[in-house]
């Protein structure tokens, strides 16, 4: 017999669950909500946004420079 394997159909709520993860890391980093939000719903590099405050970039001068 043929054995069959079962491919995950990506979940619709998948993307919500990326992006909730994303807010959690921003805000972490010390964006305030109102920034974190539209950068987790971006295609921006959650490291670079990490990194901008880590090197001590203001939260809204990152948001600038990565959007």
């Amino acid at each position: 017999m043929a054995e069959t394997t079962e491919t995950p159909i990506w979940n619709e709520n998948e993307p919500a669950k990326v992006e909730s993860w994303r807010l959690h890391i921003l805000l972490e980093a010390g964006y305030p909500v109102h920034l974190a939000e539209r950068l987790a719903g971006s295609e921006v590099d959650l490291h670079d946004a990490v990194e901008l405050l880590r090197r001590g970039c203001s939260p809204t001068t990152a948001t600038e420079i990565l959007i």
